[in-house]
């Protein structure tokens, strides 16, 4: 993917690694529109960051992303590239009730917004030269985390929705690229800010953009600190990672 000159639209970017890629994208010279669904949060955006754009957006709303995607290509005909930040993350106990609207609700942010994003967009982005969709997985789509099953499954769904579609995307002119980050010091999860396993939120997306900017043509955007997770099955460490990881992860003594 192009990392200049483009026009990239980043729902999910009001904070966290969706912010801190748009400023970065931002910098580089592309128009970016951020998305979310707090207004005061937007507002704030393009006030610190002239020139940044916003549109209010739930991605667990099917109405709401047509909204959104008929405003967006209304300002910004010239839309190339979609990155599809949004996501959640929470605890469940499966051992006892009360999981199901929990669950329910990962899925469809997680998952259905994907795919209804990309439903919304795709046929505008054929379109456009050099178009690019950005999926965003996680390390957890191959390493499970014991507290968070719902939010694992999701991500190895995005993984593998990413390599299906770009089977069928790329041949027509629109890349498909996926970002899979490990545990990121955001607000994700309650305390993840302070993890002390999870990558400084800056570090992680200068090397996110770096990855970017020298792998053009690269299928999986992969940090170091993902590798582990990564490919921990291919290398026959699974077991034992997964034992490390949720001796190691803070929330995995949430329940």
């Amino acid at each position: 993917m192009e990392t200049t000159g483009k026009t990239i639209f980043v729902p999910g970017a009001t904070s966290g690694i969706g912010l801190a890629l748009a400023l970065r994208l931002h910098a580089r010279g592309n128009t970016v529109i951020v998305g979310g669904r707090r207004t005061e949060l937007l507002e704030q955006i393009t006030a610190e960051h002239p020139g940044i754009h916003a549109v209010r957006i739930d991605t667990a709303d099917p109405a709401s992303i047509r909204t959104a995607a008929a405003q967006v290509l209304a300002d910004h005909p010239d839309l190339d590239v979609l990155v599809a930040m949004a996501g959640i993350m929470e605890p469940e106990d499966w051992t006892s009730s009360g999981f199901l609207e929990t669950a329910e609700r990962i899925v469809t942010t997680n998952l259905l917004g994907p795919i209804r994003l990309v439903a919304a967009f795709v046929e505008h982005l054929r379109t456009r030269p050099g178009a690019a969709v950005v999926t965003v997985s996680s390390g957890l789509a191959h390493v499970p985390l014991r507290v968070t099953p719902t939010y694992n499954a999701t991500k190895a769904a995005v993984h593998r929705l990413s390599e299906s579609i770009r089977l069928q995307l790329e041949p027509v002119g629109v890349q498909v690229v996926e970002i899979v980050p490990p545990a990121v010091r955001t607000s994700l999860m309650p305390g993840q800010e302070h993890n002390p396993m999870g990558l400084p939120l800056d570090d992680f997306a200068d090397e996110v953009m770096t990855l970017l900017e020298t792998q053009p043509d690269a299928h999986e955007i992969l940090v170091e600190g993902v590798k582990p997770l990564r490919f921990a099955e291919v290398r026959g460490v699974y077991d034992a990672t997964v034992e490390r990881v949720n001796a190691s992860d803070p929330h995995a003594a949430a329940l």
